[in-house]
C-alpha cells in the first residue's frame, strides 16, 4: 500500500515526515498486527527491508514470552498507548524498544502508528549501575566482616603462636597448637578474598611489565592446570606497562586459571594473552566507570563448558559457585573483581554454553619505567628497650600486643580510647619512641591522633594497624612508603619484626601520613 495514503491532506509534508523521521516508525493494522508501512528508521534497526516488513506481522518481530504478554494486553481493559518490549532483529539480536501508539485514520481505515526508540544501550547501563550498587552494598558488608573478623584472627593467630613458642617439640599439646594456627592463616586467607573484593585491601602498586610477570609464572601455572589442560601463552614483546600489586595481579591469573581449569573436566586448551588496547569513547559509554584511553589487556580463555546468561549475572558476587560441595568459595571471580577495580581498570567476560569462556581484564597503560628494587636480606633484631604508646579499641587485640611487646622487653603504655591517649602523652614525662594505633577508631582517628601526638613529640614514630584499609584510610595517605602499616590479622613475630624495623629506620618513617 503506497504511503501517501498515510494521511489525506497535506500528504507529501506528512509522508516526508514519516519516511525520512530518525525515530523509528512503523503502520499497523491493530486487528491482524500485519505492518502497513515502515520507515528507513525502522529497517536500519531491525534489518528488514520495507518490502520484508510488509510481508510480517508484529509477532515477527516478538520473541515468545513477548507474544504472550501482547495477547494479554490486548485482552485488557484499555489498550496500552506507550510501553517497552524486547524485539528480535533479523540477525536474531535482541533489542529493547519503547514505543509510543497512536490511534490514526490510514486511508479510512482505523490504524496504528508506532512510534519506537531503541533503549538498549541505556537498559544495558540501567543493570550495570543496579548491578555496581549491589556489589557496593555486598562490598561495604564485606569489608565490615573482614574488619571485625580480621581482630579475632589476630587474637587466635597471635595467642597460637605464643603457645607455640612455649612449647617443646615433644608436647603433646603441640600438635592441637599447631592446627588451630593452620585454621588461622587459613580463615586469615579468606578474609583476604573479602577485603579485595571489597576494594579494601592494602595494596603496593609497582611499574609492572605484564609478560614478564606471566612468564616468570608459566611453569607454576602449567602445574596447577594439570596435563591434560594445554597453556598456550600469547605475550606480544611490545607490551604496555601497568601499575598495580604484583601479588594481587598472581592472585587474579591463579583464581582465573582455576576456574578455566574446573570448566574443562575432560581437558581442553588455555590461553592466556596480553596486548595493547585503546578503549574508546563507544566501549566507555557502554561500561560504567571506565574511561576511554590507553590500556592492557590480560586475558585467560578456555575451550571450557561456558556459562549461559543466568550465570553470568551473578559471576562476581562472592559466594556464588556453580561448583559442587567444597571444591571452591566462590570467592575467586568475586577477588578478580575487586582487585581489578581497586587498580583502576575494568573487567569483561564473554561466554556460551558450549563454547567455553574468555575473561578480559584491563588495566590502563602507563608511561613510566619499570624500578629495579634491591633485594633486601633478612634482618635480626635485638630485643626492645623503648617505650611504646598503644591505642587500640578492641581490648583482646589490644591485650595481645601489650603481652607480646612486653615479653620482648618493650615499656608499653596502652589506652582504648584516643582522648586518653592524648592525655597520657602529654602528661607523660618520659620519652614515648612509638606510637601504634589503629586507623579507624572512635572520636579520633588513627592518623589525625598521631599528628597531633607528634607536634608535642616530633621525635616520635609511627606504626598504624588496620583490619582493612577503607576509602578514608585510602585517601589519607597511610599506605604511602614512607608511613609504616601493619595489616591485620598478624602474628606476634610479625609484630615484634615490624616495631624494630620502625624503630630501627633510617629516620623517614616518622611522619603520621601527612
Amino acid at each position: 500500500m503506497p504511503a501517501k495514503r498515510l494521511l489525506k491532506n497535506n500528504d507529501r509534508k506528512f509522508r516526508l515526515l514519516f519516511a525520512e523521521n530518525p525515530q523509528p516508525m512503523w503502520v499497523s493494522d491493530p486487528q491482524s498486527q500485519k505492518f502497513l508501512e515502515t520507515n528507513a528508521a525502522a529497517s536500519a534497526l531491525y534489518g528488514y527491508s520495507q518490502d520484508e516488513f510488509r510481508s510480517m506481522t508484529l509477532a515477527d518481530v516478538q520473541s515468545v514470552e513477548e507474544c504472550l504478554r501482547f495477547t494479554e494486553e490486548l485482552r485488557g481493559p484499555a489498550r496500552p498507548t506507550a510501553s517497552t518490549w524486547r524485539h528480535r532483529t533479523k540477525s536474531g539480536r535482541m533489542i529493547d524498544v519503547e514505543i509510543a501508539i497512536h490511534q490514526i485514520d490510514y486511508g479510512g481505515i482505523r490504524a496504528e502508528l508506532a512510534v519506537l526508540m531503541d533503549i538498549t544501550g541505556r537498559r544495558h547501563l540501567e543493570d550495570q549501575l543496579r548491578q555496581a550498587q549491589r556489589m557496593e552494598a555486598v562490598g561495604m558488608l564485606a569489608g565490615g566482616i573482614a574488619h571485625d573478623f580480621n581482630n579475632l584472627l589476630t587474637i587466635i593467630s597471635g595467642y597460637s603462636q605464643l603457645i607455640l613458642v612455649s612449647l617443646n617439640p615433644n608436647d603433646p599439646n603441640r600438635h592441637s597448637a599447631e592446627q588451630i594456627m593452620k585454621a588461622g592463616e587459613s580463615a586469615a586467607a579468606l578474609t583476604r578474598q573479602l577485603l579485595a573484593f571489597s576494594r579494601r585491601q592494602g595494596v603496593q602498586p609497582r611499574v609492572l611489565e605484564l609478560n614478564k610477570l606471566v612468564g616468570s609464572l608459566s611453569a607454576m601455572l602449567q602445574r596447577l592446570i594439570g596435563e591434560d589442560v594445554e597453556l598456550r601463552l600469547v605475550l606480544p614483546p611490545d607490551l604496555g606497562r601497568v601499575s598495580a600489586d604484583p601479588g594481587q595481579i598472581e592472585q587474579v591469573l591463579m583464581n582465573l586459571l582455576v576456574n578455566s581449569r574446573d570448566a574443562m573436566a575432560h581437558g581442553g586448551i588455555l590461553t592466556i594473552e596480553t596486548a595493547n588496547v585503546h578503549l574508546d569513547e563507544s566501549y566507555a559509554g557502554r561500561h560504567i566507570a571506565v574511561k576511554p584511553g590507553p590500556y592492557v589487556l590480560l586475558a585467560v580463555s578456555d575451550t571450557g563448558c561456558g556459562m549461559d546468561e543466568a550465570t553470568k549475572a551473578h559471576l562476581f558476587e562472592p559466594f556464588f559457585t556453580t561448583k559442587g560441595a567444597g571444591r571452591g568459595t566462590g570467592l575467586g571471580l568475586s577477588t578478580v573483581f575487586g582487585i581489578v577495580k581497586q587498580s583502576g581498570g575494568s573487567v569483561d567476560v564473554y561466554s556460551e554454553p558450549g563454547r567455553g569462556t574468555s575473561v578480559k581484564v584491563y588495566l590502563p597503560r602507563i608511561d613510566q619505567p619499570v624500578l629495579i628494587e634491591a633485594e633486601r636480606g633478612k634482618k635480626t633484631f635485638a630485643r626492645g628497650t623503648e617505650t611504646i604508646l598503644l591505642v587500640e579499641d578492641d581490648e583482646m587485640v589490644r591485650t595481645l600486643v601489650r603481652e607480646t611487646l612486653e615479653r620482648e622487653g618493650y615499656k608499653v603504655i596502652d589506652s582504648a580510647d584516643p582522648v586518653a591517649a592524648r592525655h597520657i602523652s602529654e602528661n607523660y614525662k618520659g620519652s614515648i619512641h612509638l606510637l601504634i594505633t589503629d586507623v579507624v577508631m572512635p572520636k579520633i582517628g588513627g592518623r589525625e591522633l598521631a599528628n597531633q601526638l607528634i607536634r608535642r613529640r616530633p621525635g616520635m614514630r609511627v606504626l598504624y594497624m588496620s583490619g582493612y584499609t577503607d576509602n578514608a584510610v585510602l585517601n589519607s595517605g597511610i599506605l604511602q612508603k614512607e608511613v609504616a602499616f601493619l595489616q591485620k590479622p598478624f602474628t606476634p613475630a610479625g609484630l615484634t619484626e615490624k616495631v624494630r624495623e620502625v624503630l630501627e629506620g633510617d629516620g623517614k618513617i616518622l611522619s603520621a601520613g601527612e
